[in-house]
């Protein structure tokens, strides 16, 4: 599963081994941890499924890096915070050289942290927040969310990408941008995205020219907490101006606006409403939700980009814009981490065009180009 389809890393995933009888195996994982006690709770956790095996457990990053190697597990959990070499440092280096599923598992991957974000955006599939303190009397209660994530972990396919030199970036803070005036915006652009998304964005969203003459949304499956930081930390890096959404918030031409975590993104003409309906495919915000309402209030308008990510999320969003005339975009096999949002949407008839990530960008200015623009009768204007 390791790095692209060519790569000489590449060898059958757990669930691609499953399929033969003769070759079902057990994924194989390797759990990194400063505290000893948790190591071996970690351990007892995942082996308490059949499907996993923890076939070694290392004491920092580095120790990690050098097990990595010689023993080539499907899927490492990493904690954050560990001596001689930390955790994200780790998965920067691990990204480059042996590429592979990463779970973060650490205290400082709570709710609302950038030590989060910046580990999705470095190429971390997922991630479990760890119970305070050393003890391993709490992790029963993320057990089985553990034991869960890894698993899935295990069916993505992930890229070697170079990394950029690490950045902070306070989510509080975002970067000064002179006051003006945006026009109303013609066009409208929507990226969906899940399990590995925030790296697909951070590489999409930086390439996107700062006069992009549209409005643009994301909707990323992250938490309550998350996507403000996401947000921030795209800003940070991106010619487009990029927050969090709020209630309200109008549209504008070279702004892009975040969908909130837990809650759905719609439209009320050309401002953003909020809401916390039912989850859909059991998730809120949900890109459906997002397509369906953009689909509405821009019509032929509309470009929807599909990203990496799990489920089918997006596919039904993707038909009210072709329906509507507008234009539907899907992330390439080879580019995605899981091949599952993408794939929906192009068997369903529903892309103009199957794009690698790389090549999105481009892609994206193309197809905006050929966009017709709103009708005046399409367009509600909320003041």
């Amino acid at each position: 599963m390791l790095g692209q389809d060519n790569s000489p890393l590449r060898r059958a995933t757990p669930t691609e081994a499953a399929s033969d009888p003769g070759t079902a195996r057990p994924i194989r994982v390797l759990v990194a941890d400063d505290s000893a006690v948790l190591r071996q709770a970690i351990r007892r956790a995942l082996e308490a499924d059949p499907a996993i095996e923890v076939v070694d457990t290392a004491r920092d990053g580095l120790d990690a890096l050098l097990k990595v190697e010689r023993l080539q597990p499907d899927v490492v959990t990493m904690d954050v915070e560990m001596p001689n070499l930390d955790g994200l440092s780790a998965l920067r280096l691990l990204m480059e050289r042996f590429p592979r599923p990463v779970v973060m598992f650490s205290s400082l991957t709570a709710e609302g942290t950038d030590a989060t974000v910046r580990a999705l955006a470095a190429g971390a599939v997922d991630f479990v927040a760890k119970p305070s303190g050393q003890s391993s009397v709490g992790l029963s209660a993320v057990a089985a969310e553990l034991v869960g994530k890894v698993k899935r972990a295990a069916r993505g396919r992930v890229r070697r990408v170079p990394q950029a030199p690490p950045t902070r970036v306070a989510p509080a803070a975002p970067r000064t941008r002179p006051v003006m005036v945006r026009p109303r915006p013609e066009r409208l652009l929507v990226i969906g995205s899940s399990t590995g998304g925030p790296r697909a964005l951070a590489e999409l969203v930086p390439a996107l020219p700062g006069d992009l003459e549209c409005a643009g949304i994301i909707v990323q499956h992250l938490p309550a907490g998350f996507t403000r930081s996401l947000a921030a930390r795209l800003d940070q890096s991106s010619a487009l101006a990029v927050a969090e959404a709020s209630d309200n918030d109008r549209l504008a031409a070279g702004q892009v606006l975040v969908a909130p975590g837990d809650y759905h993104l719609t439209l009320a003409g050309g401002r953003v409403a909020l809401d916390q309906g039912p989850r859909r495919h059991g998730v809120r915000p949900a890109v459906d939700s997002t397509l369906e309402a953009a689909a509405g209030a821009f019509g032929p308008a509309t470009l929807a980009v599909i990203l990496t990510g799990m489920g089918e999320d997006g596919t039904a969003g993707a038909r009210a814009v072709k329906q509507a005339g507008g234009r539907v975009l899907a992330e390439a096999e080879s580019t995605c981490v899981v091949y599952g949002m993408p794939r929906s949407v192009i068997q369903a008839g529903l892309a103009d065009e199957v794009v690698p990530l790389d090549q999105m960008a481009a892609a994206i200015g193309l197809h905006l180009a050929l966009l017709r623009e709103r009708t005046t009768g399409r367009w509600r204007h909320a003041g």
